[in-house]
């Protein structure tokens, strides 16, 4: 089980991700399009103003149940680990554990 700061500090990066997602995509579009030097250095300091965690490469996927930051399946939201033992019980609909 991961900490539990850890998965806390995961929910409030989602929550600055989404609440800041609009503004960063509206100053990296007129950063673009800028022409001027003067205006591109002006536009990326109001980048640079916004909090660090609310950039979406910050965040990173974790286990829903364990909130391991490793072995993480997109499919299905869970770690390696979870995965096995769910498809061991059969609670996974579709997996088997492959034999050959």
């Amino acid at each position: 089980m991961a900490k539990k700061g850890m998965i806390t500090r995961e929910k409030k990066r989602q929550k600055l991700v989404l609440k800041y997602s609009n503004k960063r995509e509206f100053l990296k579009k007129t950063l673009k399009s800028a022409e001027f030097l003067e205006e591109k250095v002006q536009i990326s300091r109001q980048l640079q103003k916004l909090p660090r965690d609310s950039s979406s490469t910050r965040l990173h996927n974790r286990c829903l149940i364990t909130g391991r930051p490793k072995g993480y399946f997109r499919d299905f939201g869970l770690s390696r680990h979870c995965i096995r033992e769910m498809a061991q019980e059969g609670l996974l609909p579709g997996i088997t554990k492959s034999s050959w």
